[in-house]
């Protein structure tokens, strides 16, 4: 079995992306019941609501699953409560440093993984003492960073000793053969869930990911730092910075299904899709196909 996936105790070595105002009961749940890593975004929830989404998916699945905390909300220490006293058992973040929190996690015996989009990051949070790290290029949706998945997952595991999942532009069994190439244990993938039956999005936003090729995406600059990828549309045509991809404007997208006025947050593989598929199916195909990968490559 492949280490991380011993670690975590999943059949596979692919999680599920903690895509804000998407990943749910619904997707969560069916994600961790097919053998992968099913993660609840809690970013935007309340305590309360956050231990629904917990209980709901511990319904559906006696499978690990983990949750996302988005470290810039105000109310992170009640959910880091929550989580403890619901049983989680995996928790990645994102959007600032766990460093707060991570006694109190460790004391719960709650595996921690950030993401990062730098060897810098990467460093400090081994520093901290969490578990793995989650390094991702800037071929993802939503908040990313300035380098580019080839070129930081080699340099992240060459820099830090703890297990490395690769995220940013994985799409298939072929972008997950070469996170392996470079060194990583494991994937995640945000854009390829968006397509799942599974997965309780708006049906405009998910026929917007089926539609979308290989050059549908573009990258908004923040007023103060950083970058967000997501669908070019009427929005993105008129905005320049991050307030074209404010929280009102994604969930205009993700609840209402306006796609041309919301924003549609994707990452550069969204042009790899063309069909809605069991979370199953996703899953079993890429990790098959992967493992034929990596067993017939031959350099001559």
């Amino acid at each position: 079995m492949n280490s991380i996936a011993k670690l975590l105790d999943i059949q596979y070595p692919i999680f599920q992306g903690a895509m804000a105002y998407i990943a749910r009961y619904p997707l969560a749940s069916a994600v961790s019941e097919a053998g992968g890593l099913g993660i609840i975004a809690a970013g935007g929830l309340s305590s309360e609501e956050l231990r629904e989404q917990i209980r709901r998916t511990q319904e559906r699945t006696k499978k690990p699953f983990a949750v996302n905390l988005m470290l810039q909300m105000d109310n992170i220490p009640e959910q880091v409560e929550v989580l403890i006293e619901e049983g989680v058992k995996i928790v990645t973040t994102g959007a600032g440093t766990p460093k707060p929190y991570l006694e109190r996690l460790k004391q719960a015996n709650i595996k921690v993984f950030p993401v990062i989009p730098s060897v810098k990051l990467a460093q400090k949070m081994e520093q901290l003492g969490v578990d793995g790290i989650i390094a991702e290029g800037m071929e993802a949706g939503g908040h990313i960073g300035e380098t580019t998945s080839m070129a930081l997952i080699p340099q992240v595991v060459q820099a830090v000793a703890i297990p490395v999942i690769a995220a940013g532009g994985i799409g298939d069994g072929r972008g997950m053969a070469a996170a392996f190439a470079l060194g990583a244990q494991g994937v995640q993938m945000g854009t390829a869930f968006l397509t799942v039956a599974e997965c309780p999005v708006h049906e405009n936003y998910q026929q917007a990911i089926l539609q979308a090729d290989d050059t549908a995406t573009v990258v908004l600059h923040k007023t103060k730092g950083g970058a967000i990828r997501g669908l070019k549309n009427n929005l993105t045509d008129k905005e320049k910075t991050n307030e074209a991809f404010s929280i009102e404007v994604l969930k205009r997208a993700t609840d209402i299904g306006d796609t041309e006025n919301g924003a549609v947050m994707a990452g550069q593989i969204a042009g790899l899709f063309s069909e809605v598929k069991p979370a199953k199916a996703l899953i079993e195909e890429v990790y098959a196909e992967a493992a034929v990968i990596c067993q017939n490559i031959k350099i001559d």
